[in-house]
């Protein structure tokens, strides 16, 4: 799990290319583990939601990035994300198209990121 979130990471602001399914989600799944224990230490230290929030906005941008990435895989632009600006549809549908399997091959955005883990 940390090796995913470590892969984001290193690829902190990289808008291009293409995100599979696993690696979106093990990213999330570490996140709100670590929101959690940061929400834990900040009511601890009564720190009134500082680490929490520090947090937040140092992984703002790869999770973006890695948001855009993942509508590349499923063929679609990475302006799609704006949609999440819409109240409760917009992050449905982020949600639907997070879910979706992606385009299998090579797409516009690059290649598949599938077959180059399974290559590899």
């Amino acid at each position: 799990m940390v090796d995913w979130y470590l892969a984001v990471l290193k690829n902190y602001a990289g808008f291009g290319g293409r995100a599979r399914r696993k690696e979106y989600w093990m990213f999330q799944l570490f996140n709100i583990i670590a929101v959690i224990v940061l929400e834990i230490a900040d009511r601890l230290l009564s720190t009134n939601g500082v680490l929490t929030l520090i947090y937040l906005l140092a992984v703002l941008v790869p999770s973006i990035a890695l948001v855009v990435r993942r509508l590349h895989d499923t063929g679609r632009s990475g302006w799609w994300v704006l949609i999440g600006v819409v109240p409760f549809v917009g992050g449905l549908v982020l949600l639907v198209f997070t879910l979706l399997e992606g385009h299998p091959g090579e797409n516009e955005f690059g290649p598949n990121p599938k077959q180059n883990a399974v290559q590899a």
